[in-house]
């Protein structure tokens, strides 16, 4: 795979994996303050859910751009080392 398109689709599955991440807690926290019937209780452990379930999003994030990190320094190692066969 040339690595320009590696690269590029690293770069497309941060900016999915962000963009799913946050848009679920928005979509989260709205539906949250649009149900008046729960109480204050009901309230701090969705919170708290919310809160424990974007901890567990960004540690995914900061995974996968580990592994796009460890995928770009294989391709530039394996095009350096072509290069200088070359």
């Amino acid at each position: 795979m040339d690595p320009g398109i590696a690269l590029a689709l690293g770069g497309m599955l941060t900016t999915i994996i962000g963009t799913v991440a946050i848009s679920w807690a928005v979509v989260q926290v709205i539906r949250i303050r649009t149900q008046a019937r729960i109480g204050p209780a009901d309230t701090a452990r969705a919170v708290a859910d919310l809160e424990e379930r974007v901890d567990q999003l960004q540690q995914q994030l900061l995974e996968a751009h580990e592994r796009i990190d460890f995928t770009e320094r294989l391709l530039t190692r394996g095009r350096d080392a072509h290069e200088e066969s070359a």
